[in-house]
C-alpha cells in the first residue's frame, strides 16, 4: 500500500491567513482561515501594511489549529508547502519565514508555491475525477487569466488582463456606487434586485490579443454614468447599475472562455479564484457550457477564496515532481505564472 502524503500548506498573499494539511493532495483533514475584512473594510480596500502586522499575530495560531484539526503531529508530515507569489510583499514574506522556520525546525521538505497554481487547483479537491489538460478561467480580485493546464503545475497562457482584474473593478464600482468593501460580493447579492439590461455598458475587445482582457473601460463607463446622473439629479437605481455592471463583465468572461474551449478543442472547463464563487457568474458559465457539450468543473466558494487547502494541493503535484526550495526561498510578489 502506498504511503500517504501530508502536507501542511501556509497561505498569507493578501489579507487572509490561512493554513491548512491536505492529504495526497486531493483530501483537506483541515482549513483554518482567519479574515481580515472587517478590519480593512473600514478603509475601503486592503491596507498592505495592517495586512502584514494581522499575518503575524495570527498565523502561529492558525497552523496550531489546523495541526489539531487534522489530528496529527509534525511527525506525520512530509513536507511544508506556503505562498511565495504573487501578492503583497510584506504579506507574502510573514509566511514565507513563518514555513521556512517550519521546515529548518522540523528537517521537513519545503515546496514553495504559485498563488495562482494554488486556485486552478482548487477544483481538485472536490472534483475527484478531474485531471489535466482542461481549460481554466481565473477570475479574482488581483488576476484575470484564461490558462489550458497541460499537466500539473504545467500552463499555457492564453490571456490575461490588461489593466484591472474583474475583481479589482467590482471593488472599484461597488466603492463608487456606495456599496463599500469587498465589492463582489456586495454587487452580487444587490444585483438579484436589479435588472441587467436596463443600463448597457461596454464589453471591451483586444483585436490583437483576443484571450486578453480589460475592464477598465466598463469601470470608467459606470463611473460616467454615476456622474452623469448627479449631475443632472436624475435617480439612480443602485441595483440595475450593479446587475448592468456584472452583466458586462460576466459576458465577456463566459464569451472568450468559451471560444477559447472551441477553438482549441478542449472539453473541461474549470472557473477559479474569488469571483469564481459568484453563483450569477457559475450559472451564466455552466449554461453556456451545456449549449456547447463542455463539462464545466468549480470549487465549493470556501475554496474560491484565498486558502491554504489549493496551495496544498498544488504543493503535492510540485512535491511528487520532486520540486523543493531552500531557505534562500523569498517573497516574490510579482511571480508570473509558469515561473520557479
Amino acid at each position: 500500500m502506498c504511503k500517504n502524503i501530508n502536507i501542511l500548506a501556509i497561505e498569507s498573499s493578501c489579507d487572509e491567513t490561512a493554513a491548512a494539511v491536505v492529504r495526497n493532495g486531493r483530501e483537506v483533514l483541515s482549513n483554518i482561515i482567519s479574515s481580515q475584512i472587517d478590519i480593512h473594510k473600514i478603509y475601503g480596500g486592503g491596507v498592505p501594511e495592517i495586512a502584514s502586522r494581522k499575518h503575524i499575530q495570527k498565523i502561529n495560531q492558525v497552523t496550531d489549529e489546523a495541526m489539531q484539526r487534522a489530528g496529527l503531529s509534525f511527525n506525520d508530515l512530509d513536507a511544508v508547502a506556503v505562498t511565495y507569489g504573487p501578492g503583497l510583499v510584506g504579506a507574502l514574506l510573514v509566511g514565507v519565514a513563518y514555513a521556512k522556520a517550519l521546515s529548518y525546525s522540523t528537517n521537513l521538505p519545503l515546496v514553495g508555491v504559485h498563488h495562482i497554481e494554488g486556485h486552478i487547483s482548487a477544483n481538485y479537491i472536490e472534483n475527484k475525477n478531474l485531471e489535466p489538460p482542461f481549460l481554466c478561467l481565473v477570475v479574482s480580485g488581483g488576476h484575470t487569466h484564461l490558462v489550458i493546464v497541460k499537466d500539473y503545475g504545467e500552463f499555457e497562457i492564453l490571456g490575461r488582463t490588461r489593466d484591472d482584474a474583474a475583481g479589482e473593478a467590482f471593488d472599484k464600482v461597488a466603492r463608487a456606487i456606495g456599496l463599500g468593501y469587498p465589492g463582489g460580493p456586495k454587487i452580487e447579492k444587490i444585483s438579484h434586485n436589479g435588472n441587467s439590461e436596463a443600463i448597457t455598458f461596454p464589453e471591451a475587445k483586444i483585436q490583437d490579443a483576443p484571450y486578453d482582457f480589460s475592464f477598465s473601460g466598463v469601470k470608467s463607463s459606470v463611473l460616467n454614468y454615476l456622474n452623469g446622473a448627479k449631475m443632472k439629479n436624475q435617480t439612480i437605481n443602485e441595483a440595475d447599475v450593479a446587475a448592468s455592471f456584472q452583466h458586462s463583465v460576466f459576458s465577456v468572461l463566459t464569451k472568450k472562455a468559451i471560444s477559447a474551449a472551441k477553438e482549441y478543442n478542449i472539453d473541461k472547463l474549470a472557473i477559479a479564484g474569488g469571483v469564481a464563487s459568484n453563483s450569477v457568474l457559475r450559472t451564466t458559465i455552466e449554461s453556456a457550457c451545456q449549449k456547447e457539450n463542455i463539462k464545466f468543473y468549480y470549487p465549493s466558494p470556501i475554496f474560491c477564496t484565498d486558502n491554504a487547502a489549493m496551495i496544498g494541493v498544488a504543493a503535492y503535484y510540485e512535491f511528487l515532481k520532486g520540486v523543493r526550495h531552500g531557505l534562500d526561498l523569498n517573497a516574490v510578489p510579482n511571480l508570473k505564472l509558469g515561473e520557479r
